[in-house]
């Protein structure tokens, strides 16, 4: 593995990389509250076929961590990994994306399709299905309520306290946490407490424009989302574990008329976090799906 400290738009970014310099790349995006670091044990069963490219994106890890809300819009979030391919020589590569991770790689997909070759999701939603199941005030608004909580001001420091026990909590509501040896954990801690980076992970949520109706309260008067221009035509792969407590299986409905080439692997008993409980069997449908 080595660590890259690199210059996109004038500010600094971070990245991990296994594998071969000159294999087809596959750029890994992370989602909340991870960092580049959580991909280690996927990348290991994939670098022998393909550079694997995880950064830490903007606000976590070792990247530019802006104060401002509105510099995590999801355009300047797809802006820096456009950059990235760039700096990485132009692509097209294939993206990897997991929980907020799958949201910057589908809109990527979506806008930038001569970068993006194919697109493989893990435990990641669409903004449009996902949208439209959080308007619903049924089962997906519950299970997203707590986004309410993290946009609220101050919710960095509440995350923080007590050595991250509030973000733990999160990170293992409902779910298996037993992959997360203390190792991982401090390595976590590490990243969570640099300075500014708890409040620029919060931001994500802030920034977001998606909203979460209260439990039998639907939202009716949503905007409709460019459904158009959200549309991959790649091939694309979601590997999903079906005990997924923050993101339901119903978001997966219409997923396919949005995703033409759409292909759905589901792993039973794995849960939100798939990528550390099962990386043998991702990586081999990965790999598989690839070949």
């Amino acid at each position: 593995m080595q660590s890259h400290h690199v210059s996109l738009h004038g500010q600094p970014y971070h990245y991990l990389e296994w594998g071969p310099a000159g294999a087809h790349i596959l750029l890994m995006l992370h989602g909340f509250p991870e960092y580049s670091g959580a991909w280690a044990e996927l990348a290991e069963r994939l670098c022998d076929r393909y550079r694997c490219i995880a950064p830490d994106q903007r606000g976590y890890g070792q990247s530019w961590a802006p104060v401002d809300v509105a510099q995590y819009a999801t355009g300047k979030l797809v802006g820096d990994m456009v950059a990235l391919i760039d700096h990485l020589g132009g692509g097209p590569v294939t993206v990897l994306g997991h929980d907020w991770g799958a949201s910057v790689a589908y809109v990527l997909a979506a806008r930038q399709p001569e970068r993006v070759d194919r697109l493989i999701i893990l435990n990641g939603v669409h903004p449009v299905p996902f949208q439209r199941e959080m308007a619903k005030g049924g089962a997906q608004s519950e299970a997203s309520q707590y986004i309410l909580w993290l946009r609220r001001a101050g919710s960095e420091e509440k995350l923080a306290e007590n050595g991250f026990a509030k973000l733990m909590d999160l990170f293992s509501a409902k779910m298996d946490l037993s992959w997360m040896t203390p190792d991982k954990l401090a390595a976590y801690k590490t990243e969570w407490g640099r300075p500014g980076r708890m409040r620029g992970m919060v931001n994500w949520y802030r920034a977001s424009p998606l909203q979460v109706a209260a439990p039998g309260q639907p939202i009716i008067d949503l905007p409709a989302l460019p459904r158009a221009a959200l549309t991959v035509h790649q091939p694309h792969l979601l590997i999903w574990g079906t005990h997924d407590t923050a993101l339901l299986t119903d978001c997966l409905d219409g997923l396919d008329e949005l995703a033409p080439d759409l292909t759905i692997h589901r792993i039973d008993g794995a849960d939100h976090w798939i990528c550390h409980q099962e990386p043998d069997a991702v990586a081999a449908l990965i790999l598989d799906w690839m070949a």
